[in-house]
């Protein structure tokens, strides 16, 4: 997952980030801690959006989260001189940041209509999703190993889903659906590898996400309670703080480090849900989320395990 939160506007996988000149690349530990704060955050994200879609349509859940994390970042932006409006691949950006917002209003739409720990667990399909999708967007290969490993987390997805029984609700397809937008979000962020900072990633994501919200607004606007006003306050400001600690955490320890904290969102979405919802995960869940978690930590691994064989090869060559 790149920086943002998908999920969702729920959480899944960032992808990695160059490290700043001078940033502790070294402090595992650190950026552990800084990735557990950040799943915390997006979690919290998640109920507060589930909340407000109770009362507000979802489009104006997700602009107002963007229109807020744009006030934090204008400063930012504004200090550089707006030079992070420049980017060198404008297009991809901008289909990128369709792709995030795309993730970010279909998980919305489905914590809405699911508990968040079901939500949240079918969400962690992604990184499979983006292995997979790796061969057609960038020609990578990929081995037996992964390939297995894709097939099995699909069947924890189904195993979650339960389709065919009477429990399978169709609302299940939209985490796929966000997690899908999301796979091809990261796609244009690996492909732009190098060519912008985070911070113009971060500033078109947002911008892109508000202007497309804002134009379907107008159709579908309720105005807000004093409450939910100020949920959504601080909704936006929380994403604004996690995906600060995601950047920050991926400046100081590797991917293949802390991806398996990234699933640790799993136990605080079930915490928030059980607390504020009063929803209990079915046991199908608990047992398809380990399925999806075990097999996306596994491609993780063999993709650090290929990584580094890949260095080791160059170095040697």
């Amino acid at each position: 997952m790149s920086i943002e939160h998908a999920g969702k506007a729920g959480s899944q996988q960032p992808a990695s980030l160059p490290a700043k000149p001078g940033a502790d690349i070294d402090n595992p530990m650190l950026g552990i801690l800084l990735t557990l704060g950040a799943m915390g955050v997006f979690s919290c994200m998640d109920a507060m959006s589930k909340h407000l879609t109770e009362h507000v349509p979802v489009m104006e859940v997700a602009g107002g989260r963007y229109f807020i994390c744009l006030l934090w970042l204008f400063p930012v932006v504004a200090h550089g001189r707006f030079a992070a409006v420049r980017s060198t691949a404008p297009k991809l950006q901008l289909l990128r940041a369709l792709g995030m917002n795309g993730s970010t209003v279909f998980f919305i739409m489905a914590v809405s209509q699911l508990p968040l720990a079901e939500a949240t667990s079918i969400g962690f399909v992604s990184p499979l999703l983006i292995t997979a999708l790796s061969v057609p967007f960038l020609g990578e290969k990929v081995g037996i190993r992964r390939w297995s490993a894709i097939v099995v987390g699909l069947i924890g997805v189904t195993i979650v889903v339960r389709p065919g029984s009477s429990a399978f609700d169709p609302a299940a397809l939209l985490p796929l659906a966000s997690a899908a937008s999301w796979a091809v979000g990261i796609m244009l962020t690996r492909k732009m590898k190098g060519w912008d900072p985070a911070l113009t990633t971060l500033f078109y994501s947002n911008l892109v996400g508000f202007v497309t919200c804002a134009a379907i607004l107008p159709m579908i606007w309720i105005t807000p309670s004093l409450v939910d006003g100020l949920v959504i306050l601080v909704m936006g400001t929380l994403s604004a703080i996690g995906q600060w600690l995601l950047i920050a955490s991926f400046q100081r320890a590797g991917t293949s480090t802390l991806a398996p904290f990234q699933y640790s969102q799993l136990l605080w979405s079930t915490a928030l849900g059980f607390v504020f919802f009063g929803s209990i995960p079915h046991l199908a869940t608990w047992i398809g989320a380990a399925v999806i978690v075990a097999s996306g930590a596994y491609t993780v691994h063999r993709e650090h395990v290929l990584h580094r064989a890949a260095q080791i090869a160059g170095v040697q060559a």
